[in-house]
């Protein structure tokens, strides 16, 4: 009851056949080849442009660390004077 023999399998593949049709399979799972290639492909690339950022791109309005009494007054003129 709990494992499916194989007529069972086949019953099933014969249903989902029938209901899309074979060239919609085939084009379902080839969709699902190039998006497992592409996963490999972009896991293998050693640097990420996405992921890089140096520090003259980072937002200029960051939250200051814990500790330090700049106050907004101060942020605005230093960033614009």
């Amino acid at each position: 009851m709990g494992s499916f023999s194989i007529w069972h399998w086949m019953v099933v593949l014969i249903v989902v056949l029938l209901l899309f049709g074979s060239g919609k399979v085939s084009g379902l799972m080839g969709d699902f080849a190039k998006g497992i290639k592409s996963f490999k492909k972009n896991m293998a690339d050693d640097t990420d442009a996405s992921m890089e950022a140096s520090a003259a791109e980072r937002p200029a309005g960051t939250i200051a660390a814990p500790g330090t009494t700049t106050t907004v007054r101060e942020t605005a003129t230093t960033r614009h004077g």
